[in-house]
């Protein structure tokens, strides 16, 4: 249900909520928030909620100027986990400096601005996600180990599948937030888990997301599990992604305005995808264990599309009735925001040009070997320099070969992911 300002102050009153967590994400797709007394929203809706952004990784690109948190009332949703007395609801925030004017690192904002440039253009995307995850044991202090919950195998069932009824409580919890996951089943890692969500205006599907991941680590933590969604928590097994499902719909007046098919169309959206998918590696594969990842049990690394279950980055039938596409590459520590934003501004692309695909199975190039050579690529790229704020992707490709010369400098290379990634993704 969508809710307006002034009845989410009604709910309040009438449903004993307390608290208000405003949640946004930082520069690196790290979700944060702050949370203030239900009594102060009024005000927020109104004035916004400053931040320190000097704090927040990545927004020290405001140079000094305040930011604000503004809520979208249309994204408020009741935290199934919290008490039921004393409430907590949350909402998802736009970030804009103190006259209003939007932050240049707001992601958020920036995928409704892409949303915007493709129905100017005379087009609507819809997103789908399938999202993986792993289950971990945890030690006596309630610590994760790195010992996966079970040993069970793809679709396995109850009780050699021991992550059941932890699935079940995240589809339920997601349910109590109005967001109806598709399916969920064991996936071929051991302790590895995927839930799938239907399609969406894109930044519905991203905040379907964000909120699918709190969900399940706040219900494996009420299990006693560690939820991981580390792109490659264990070395020789599965890794975690996330497959990205899209379509477009044209305008029809817009179609034939163009003398274009919809099959021709979604082809060509496609190609703009691959032709771009190297330069925005480092947007959908943003961590140097996400390269481990690549390459390995059908993971993607060739950039080639096909039609059949493979280790291919895209899949597609592009002749048949199914339009949809299927990325394949990226992985469930990404921002949201930024990945469909360029995807859809990479398939625009695709379509005012009238971009080909390559034959089936036939290579157009390789993924980035490292997280480093993801950043090179980035900073050299025409495409993102067209629609991310110059200091923006600066900021980024910083932070990305920051990390990858930190990486590479570590002695126990092992352990310096396990820190940096296994606890906290």
């Amino acid at each position: 249900m969508i809710y307006s300002e002034n009845e989410i102050l009604q709910y309040i009153e009438e449903n004993d909520v307390k608290f208000v967590k405003l949640t946004f994400c930082d520069l690196h797709g790290r979700l944060k928030n702050i949370s203030i007394l239900s009594s102060e929203l009024a005000v927020t809706f109104e004035s916004g909620l400053r931040i320190a952004a000097k704090k927040i990784a990545g927004f020290g690109a405001a140079n000094g100027r305040d930011l604000f948190l503004f809520p979208d009332a249309q994204t408020m949703t009741v935290l199934p986990w919290r008490p039921q007395q004393g409430r907590v609801i949350r909402m998802y925030c736009y970030i804009r400096y103190k006259d209003g004017t939007p932050f240049e690192g707001d992601s958020r904002f920036f995928l409704k601005k892409a949303m915007k440039a493709a129905v100017k253009a005379g087009y609507c995307f819809r997103f789908g996600t399938s999202c993986e995850f792993t289950l971990f044991r945890t030690d006596s202090n309630g610590l994760p180990v790195k010992v996966p919950h079970d040993y069970a195998g793809y679709c396995d069932t109850a009780p050699d599948d021991k992550g059941e009824n932890i699935r079940r409580d995240v589809c339920l919890t997601l349910e109590q937030m109005g967001i109806q996951p598709v399916s969920s089943r064991h996936e071929s890692g051991c302790g590895q888990h995927e839930i799938d969500f239907n399609s969406s205006s894109a930044l519905k599907a991203a905040d379907t997301f964000l909120s699918f991941r709190s969900a399940v680590k706040s219900v494996a933590e009420t299990h006693g599990v560690h939820a991981s969604f580390m792109p490659k928590p264990v070395r020789n097994d599965c890794g975690n992604g996330m497959h990205i499902s899209f379509n477009v719909f044209p305008d029809s007046d817009f179609l034939e305005e163009r003398g274009q098919e919809c099959c021709g169309m979604i082809k060509s959206a496609a190609a703009g995808i691959m032709k771009r998918m190297r330069e925005i590696a480092m947007f959908t594969n943003s961590t140097v264990n996400s390269y481990e990842r690549l390459g390995e049990f059908t993971a993607p690394r060739d950039i080639l599309w096909s039609d059949e279950e493979g280790s291919q980055l895209i899949r597609m039938a592009p002749d048949t009735d199914d339009n949809s596409v299927e990325l394949r590459a990226a992985d469930c520590v990404c921002d949201p925001y930024f990945v469909f934003g360029l995807m859809i501004y990479a398939a625009l692309e695709g379509i005012e040009q009238r971009q080909e695909l390559p034959a089936k199975n036939s290579s157009s190039g390789r993924l980035p070997e490292t997280l480093g050579e993801a950043a090179d690529t980035a900073e050299g790229s025409e495409f993102l320099k067209r629609y991310i704020p110059g200091s923006i992707l600066e900021e980024l490709v910083r932070y990305s070969r920051d990390e990858w010369k930190e990486y590479s400098s570590a002695y126990d290379k092992e352990a310096f992911e396990d820190k940096k990634y296994f606890y906290t993704l």
